[in-house]
């Protein structure tokens, strides 16, 4: 794989760290976000010359096309755009605030699309590029509580697979990437978490949230092994527009194809009767 410069949102720690870290130890160039100057200049020591920091929140409209035009002007053009910035809202939906609901696609899906804006003009005009959304196996399936997270994810893996087809005529690659449970921040100081407030949700919401506690820094995933598999997804001539990370993920969301298969033959009697009539 020939050096290429890649553009990764949210690096300063979890699956977003570790990817950058394989993309430089592969020989690779890394343009890295994060929110804080300090963490942008430690960022850019990692291998002085091939590692920057630059410093932008992907909520920040203003900033993201002029952040993306002096990468290409003083680093070289980008070849990886991975958008990984995000976070896991957990609440349930009665609990959780319409700022909550709003937030969370500001970060998870809104920042990805701005992003991905300012950066497919650049690589429509050399016909080549690849575009990596991370999104979730929470993309795939479901469990309560955590409403606002999957129904942005949901919306980011549409949004992969919609754009996949609308460019991928031009040399253009997308690919959703849809991590199981990892042992990052993610259910740890990542989350934000709605107060509880309603009795009625106990018995479903308390015990997903004990566990959820016990679970982090334990999950099955390896960051490590997930960077890699994005590595080689690269280098791949036909790469996939969704690839599952995680033995979990692949479980849970071929659970969930048989049972929408069940579902779907189910009712298949009812949807077929809403055609007219030749």
């Amino acid at each position: 794989m020939t050096n290429k410069i890649w553009f990764i949102t949210g690096v300063s720690t979890g699956l977003g760290r570790a990817l950058a870290q394989a993309a430089l130890a592969a020989g690779h160039s890394v343009v890295g976000t994060l929110r804080k100057p300090e963490e942008a200049s430690a960022f850019g020591l990692l291998v002085p010359g091939r590692s920057h920091g630059v410093v932008l929140d992907v909520t920040d409209q203003a900033a993201i096309i002029p952040t993306v035009s002096r990468i290409e002007s003083e680093i070289g053009p980008i070849a990886v755009l991975v958008n990984n910035a995000g976070y896991g809202h957990e609440g349930l939906v009665e609990e959780s605030s319409m700022a909550d609901f709003r937030q969370q696609f500001e970060v998870n899906f809104f920042g990805a699309v701005e992003i991905t804006k300012a950066v497919l003009p650049l690589m429509r005009a050399r016909r080549a590029g690849h575009i990596i959304n991370i999104t979730s196996m929470g993309g795939f399936i479901t469990m309560p509580g955590i409403a606002a997270y999957h129904a942005s994810k949901f919306a980011l893996e549409g949004f992969s697979e919609s754009l996949g087809k609308e460019v991928r005529h031009l040399g253009i690659h997308v690919t959703a990437v849809a991590p199981g449970s990892f042992r990052t921040d993610w259910a740890g100081r990542s989350m934000v978490r709605a107060p509880r407030q309603i009795a009625d949700y106990d018995e479903v919401m308390d015990p997903i949230r004990e566990r959820r506690h016990k679970v982090s820094g334990h999950q099955l995933g390896d960051p490590e092994k997930a960077a890699a598999a994005i590595l080689g997804l690269v280098n791949s001539d036909a790469p996939p527009a969704h690839l599952l990370l995680g033995s979990d993920a692949f479980r849970l969301a071929n659970e969930k194809l048989e049972s929408l298969k069940e579902e779907f033959i189910g009712w298949k009697d009812t949807t077929l009767s809403t055609d007219f009539q030749a």
